[in-house]
């Protein structure tokens, strides 16, 4: 119906991503996984998201 402006602020993109990540990770973490895989799939979301954001994908 309208053309949202997908140039927000790409801080909240990037913030989001992450927090959703984090949590899966650490529930992956208290089953032992290792926490440096754990940080790398979290700023791998992270990364993704300001990405498709800064493309106007979402």
């Amino acid at each position: 119906m309208y053309k949202k402006d997908s140039k927000g602020d790409p801080v909240v993109a990037v913030v989001t991503a992450a927090l959703g990540a984090g949590v899966a990770t650490s529930f992956a973490v208290s089953q032992g996984q290792s926490p440096f895989v754990a940080l790398g799939i979290t700023i791998f979301a992270a990364t993704v998201a300001f990405v498709i954001d800064r493309a106007g994908l979402v």
